[in-house]
């Protein structure tokens, strides 16, 4: 167990990253500067001790438009902000839409594991308290009915109210809308897919057309495990120890049926360590990599023509030392190419390469995932952020030129 609280100091608290706890695999607390949330957003961010930082107006007139070329978006600063009191939140992991366009987020705050919000940012209502490491949040549509997938990574934070983060084996939970758990996929080695001793520590779920579903081991073994609708084991692949070097996986953070050629789904999975996505074929055979260099991946996330993506981390300049606190959004195009990066510089490719992509302004602080709705606005989740709320994005359409 690592005990921050004696090392916090009362004006710059400090967290430790969990996936920094995994790489160094020690006893070491390796310590993530917590500052105010973005000025950007307008947000106070209210510590344990009540206080606030305040905000930038100038800064937020200043640079009132991210993105680039037709993807540029205008910040909603206030979407979303609810009263910490009463609906907390810890980090604020994933989101998702259901078919009555209510947005689904799930936290790590067990208070209120998931919150529904109406589009307009509205609060609708909460539930859920079974989840201390709610990580990962995927919407299954079978038939007329909608069920979700709500994924438990294993890291937890203290009930002792110090800074302590805490690991155990963690969980994939379906449930329906309103939470009745339909059933719950625990450690491989119940069933013998796992060795003794190997971590299984999962952090997304992505789901097939004919109900099977993938659990990306992200925070765990790296594995990819693939389920039947059931939830009865079929095969597993990815982890670290493949003859051929690209069918490993690092740190697969997230994970996505791609179905945008419907006659060709692919999956799509982070190897976020490696700044890149993998594809796949449906029964887990490596196909190529769409490089991120300089970004640190969460979970594809696809609709309509595009690829969506978080961004938790990027390099300082692209390519020196990994910058905490940092952030941004890409969009890519339907052959894989990074068109716009919300937060970040504008992509630029050279004989065919992307350059390495790195924050660009104080939007964002450790971004997630995205959540997209039918107008194209985007939601983005922060983990590690000083418990603050969503960020909603608003898309502004490119203008159409006259003929």
């Amino acid at each position: 167990m690592l005990n921050l609280g004696e090392t916090i100091h009362s004006m710059t608290p400090q967290f430790l990253s969990r996936r920094q706890f995994l790489g160094k695999a020690s006893a070491a607390a390796i310590l993530t500067k917590q500052l105010s949330l973005s000025k950007l957003t307008g947000e106070s961010n209210a510590g344990e001790n009540g206080d606030s930082k305040g905000t930038d107006e100038k800064l937020i007139e200043e640079k009132s438009i991210w993105g680039h070329g037709d993807f540029k978006y205008r910040a909603v600063k206030d979407w979303g902000k609810l009263d910490p009191k009463e609906t907390p939140v810890m980090n604020c992991h994933e989101m998702v839409i259901d078919s009555k366009g209510r947005i689904l987020m799930l936290t790590d705050d067990v208070h209120n594991n998931i919150i529904v919000y109406s589009k307009d940012g509205t609060l609708l209502e909460t539930w859920g308290s079974r989840w201390p490491g709610g990580h990962g949040l995927s919407l299954s549509k079978e038939g007329d009915e909608e069920f979700l997938f709500i994924v438990d990574c294993g890291w937890y934070f203290g009930k002792d109210g110090k800074e302590v983060w805490n690991r155990q084996s963690g969980t994939v939970t379906k449930t329906t809308l309103d939470g009745e758990v339909v059933f719950t996929i625990g450690h491989p080695q119940t069933i013998g897919i796992y060795d003794e001793g190997q971590t299984f520590m999962p952090t997304e779920v992505a789901v097939a057309p004919n109900g099977d579903f993938y659990v990306a081991d992200g925070y765990g073994s790296d594995f990819v495990l693939q389920y039947d609708r059931r939830g009865r084991y079929i095969r597993k692949f990815g982890g670290h120890d493949n003859s051929d070097k690209k069918h490993n996986l690092h740190n697969a953070h997230g994970i996505a049926t791609d179905l945008r050629d419907p006659e060709n789904p692919v999956l799509i999975c982070t190897s976020r360590n490696e700044n890149c996505f993998k594809r796949f074929t449906m029964d887990g055979r490596y196909l190529d990599t769409i490089p991120l260099p300089g970004a640190y991946p969460c979970r594809p996330v696809i609709a309509g023509e595009n690829l969506y993506a978080a961004i938790s981390w990027s390099n300082e300049e692209g390519v020196g030392p990994r910058l905490d606190d940092s952030g941004f959004v890409v969009v890519l195009d339907k052959e894989n190419r990074v068109v716009s990066a919300p937060g970040g510089i504008e992509p630029v490719y050279e004989n065919d390469e992307l350059k390495p992509l790195y924050q660009d302004g104080d939007l964002f602080r450790h971004c997630h995932d995205v959540c997209v709705d039918d107008d194209e606005n985007l939601y983005v989740c922060q983990w590690n952020s000083g418990k603050t709320y969503p960020i909603k994005l608003e898309r502004i359409k490119p203008k159409v030129e006259e003929s």
